[in-house]
């Protein structure tokens, strides 16, 4: 059963979520990613089936679907 590692609670819905993850310093967006998301907190969680997926995408011959312009602000 799921517990989820952010606040212990094991209640999660499936949805699909969009993530930025950083590839050699590059800020890269990859939608759609089907996870499971703890009710209570909103932590996702991938599947390793999901991550390797993920990861064959990013590091391997696939090509963006689009590009997309970010704004970008200095916290200071």
């Amino acid at each position: 059963m799921f517990q989820c590692h952010n606040c212990g609670a094991n209640k999660t819905h499936e949805e699909q979520v969009s993530e930025v993850f950083q590839i050699y310093g590059k800020p890269v967006l990859v939608e759609n990613i089907p996870a499971i998301v703890c009710s209570r907190c909103g932590e996702t969680t991938f599947s390793r089936e999901t991550t390797e997926k993920i990861r064959q995408m990013l590091h391997g011959d696939h090509q963006p679907t689009k590009a997309i312009s970010v704004d970008v602000y200095a916290f200071k």
